[in-house]
C-alpha cells in the first residue's frame, strides 16, 4: 500500500462545556498520507489540526467519515494496538508522556507494554536514545532535564516502539529556540531514514521542511501542495492571520525594491546562496 493513512470525509464534534452546544471541530477532510513523506499541517489555534491528528493515533474516533491507518478502520477496536504500533504520538508537553523516574526505563515503557523480549528492549532503547542524541543521559532523571532534553526522550519513547508514522502535535512550542532546533533536527533525520512524519506546527519554518503543507482553518483544509507552492500564496496565509516564514517575506520586501528573487526560495539557506550570487 502506498499510502499509510486514509482519511475520507472525516468529521467530528464534540459538545463544548461551557454551554453544550455541539461544536464540529472538523468538517469533510479527505486526506492521504504516502508511507515516507513528511506533511506539515498548519493553522491557527482551533483551526482542527489537533483533532486531526488525535483521529490518527486513535485517541479520537469519527463522528462521521473515517480513518484508515494501514487499512486498519481506527473505529475498529480490534486492531487498536496495529493503530497506534503504525502511528506513534508525540505531544506538545514532554511531561505528559513521561512516565518513569529514570530515562531509559522511560524509553522502554512502550516496549515493554508490546510484550518485546528483554535483549531486544535494550537493543531498541539504546538505539533510540542515540537517535536522538540522548544516550549518554540514560541514567538520569526526566525532571532534571531541559525541556528541549525532555522533548527528545519522549521521541525516543515512540521511536523505541518502531512505528512506521510519528505524528508530532506541537513537539517544539515550548521550547526555546535552542530547543526548537535540536528537536528539528532529530525530526528530519527520522524523516530520512524512512520514517513517515506528521508535523502540527504554528512554526512556518519548520513547515518548510516537509513534502506537503496543509493549512488548515475552522475545520476545513484551505491549501495542500509543497512548501513552494502553499508560500508563494502569500498574501492568502496572511488574511488567515498566519505568518509566512521570515525568507519568504523577506524575499516580498526585496521583490518590491526591484530585486528579482525566485518563487521557490523559501529557506534561509537558498536565500544566503542566491544573494551571495546575485548581481
Amino acid at each position: 500500500m502506498k499510502e499509510i493513512i486514509q482519511i475520507e470525509n472525516l468529521k467530528f464534534c464534540y459538545v463544548r462545556e461551557a454551554d453544550q452546544i455541539s461544536v464540529e471541530a472538523v468538517k469533510d477532510v479527505s486526506l492521504e498520507v504516502e508511507k515516507g513523506s513528511f506533511v506539515a499541517i498548519i493553522g491557527r489555534n482551533g483551526s482542527g489540526k489537533s483533532t486531526l491528528a488525535k483521529n490518527i493515533n486513535a485517541l479520537l474516533l469519527p463522528t462521521g467519515g473515517a480513518v484508515y491507518v494501514k487499512g486498519f478502520d481506527t473505529r475498529d477496536d480490534e486492531h487498536l494496538w496495529e493503530i497506534r504500533q503504525t502511528a506513534g504520538m508525540v505531544f506538545q508537553n514532554p511531561d505528559n508522556q513521561l512516565v518513569s523516574s529514570i530515562v531509559e526505563d522511560d524509553v522502554a515503557f512502550g516496549p515493554e507494554n508490546m510484550g518485546i523480549p528483554p535483549e531486544e528492549i535494550r537493543r531498541r532503547v539504546d538505539n533510540a536514545l542515540k537517535a536522538v542524541n540522548m544516550y549518554e543521559h540514560r541514567k538520569k532523571a526526566p525532571h532534571l532535564l531541559s525541556g528541549g532534553q525532555k522533548q527528545r526522550i519522549a521521541i525516543a519513547g515512540v521511536v523505541a516502539m518502531m512505528p512506521d508514522c510519528i505524528i508530532f502535535d506541537e513537539p517544539t512550542a515550548m521550547l526555546d529556540p535552542k530547543g526548537r532546533d535540536e528537536v528539528m533536527s532529530i525530526i528530519r533525520n527520522l524523516h530520512k531514514d524512512g520514517i513517515t512524519v506528521i508535523l502540527i506546527t504554528h512554526f512556518m519554518e519548520e513547515a518548510a521542511d516537509a513534502d506537503r503543507v496543509i493549512i488548515m482553518d475552522k475545520g476545513e483544509i484551505l491549501l495542500n501542495g509543497t512548501p513552494v507552492e502553499i508560500f508563494s500564496e502569500a498574501e492568502k496565509i496572511r488574511d488567515l492571520g498566519l505568518d509566512v516564514p521570515v525568507v519568504v517575506d523577506l524575499a516580498d520586501r526585496l521583490r518590491k525594491k526591484g530585486i528579482r528573487i525566485p518563487k521557490n526560495i523559501i529557506r534561509t539557506e537558498e536565500m544566503v546562496e542566491y544573494l551571495c550570487q546575485y548581481k
